[in-house]
């Protein structure tokens, strides 16, 4: 038992040290263009805060033979606290303050958790007190995905949830929950098994949505096109209408030789089911027909 508890643990350890890297690929692309553009910056202070408290929980002195929690999390915080510098280097003043809140939040959260388990509680009690904390977030870590996979259904693409960070939510949660029960501890599987299931779950849709695009593309002529022909006091025939497309701009061509004199062009942004990237383009034009 107290083998098959220790491999667990080292699993535990290798596979969320993948879980924490996984953001590398964004913040090279945050470092390379010196903008977080629009990627949020939230999960990372509240995954600090759920690191912090986890390794806090993991230490001798509040949980016995957790040493391995202590490990990860700790190595995960230090991580998290570099993605957190990062997005406040190049994030926007706005988001800048956001995070840095946050973060003032994450500091004051896990003092207080320090402060009363060392001062005010002892034993049993400073466990039970620790891990009821270090638990919740957990779960709120865990549960981050779940706008993703609500995306992912409604657009039947893949395309915002990487594979191999669904497989390593699904190995770590695992890992941590087999490693929860066979040390008796529910503050590690319980919130552990959440992510075990969340991450089967992504791993799921990944398998059924993986082969499909968000939509059908539409061609170039798709839309529909309403014309109107208006004779001037000149002689001269001036046609009008407007044509609706949806991604792709068709073009429209005059079957005698016409001179464009205005053009009035507005794109909507809208949302379909099937196309959530998809935008309405209303063209209005106005031609004059060459005299012959």
């Amino acid at each position: 038992m107290d083998i098959a508890h220790f491999l667990f643990g080292i699993f535990g350890n290798a596979s969320g040290l993948f879980l924490f890297l996984a953001p590398i690929v964004t913040f090279k692309r945050v470092i390379a263009n010196r903008s977080t553009e629009k990627f949020s910056g939230v999960p990372y202070p509240m995954t600090l805060l759920n690191c912090l408290l986890s390794a806090w929980y993991g230490l001798p002195f509040v949980s016995p033979h957790n040493i391995l929690v202590t490990i990860i999390n700790g190595t995960g915080a230090v991580i998290e606290i570099i993605y957190v510098f990062i997005f406040v280097l190049f994030a926007p003043k706005k988001e800048k303050a956001k995070i840095l809140g946050l973060f003032s939040f994450v500091v004051a959260v896990f003092s207080a958790v320090v402060l009363v388990s060392l001062l005010a509680l002892h034993g049993n009690a400073r466990k039970l007190f620790c891990g009821f904390a270090a638990a919740i977030f957990s779960i709120i870590m865990y549960g981050s995905p779940l706008s993703i996979m609500r995306l992912v259904i409604r657009t039947k693409s893949v395309e915002f949830m990487p594979f191999f960070l669904s497989l390593f939510v699904f190995l770590c949660g695992t890992s941590w929950f087999i490693y929860g029960l066979l040390g008796r501890d529910p503050f590690v599987a319980v919130p552990n098994g959440v992510g075990s299931v969340l991450g089967a779950t992504q791993l799921i849709l990944y398998f059924i949505y993986r082969d499909k695009k968000s939509g059908q593309e539409p061609t170039q002529e798709e839309g529909t096109m309403e014309m109107s022909n208006q004779t001037n006091s000149n002689g001269t025939t001036t046609q009008e209408g407007h044509k609706i497309l949806h991604l792709y701009l068709g073009g429209f061509v005059p079957e005698a030789n016409f001179i464009c004199d205005e053009i009035e062009l507005a794109i909507e942004r809208g949302f379909d089911s099937h196309a959530p990237n998809s935008s309405t383009c209303l063209i209005k034009t106005k031609y004059r027909e060459l005299e012959s």
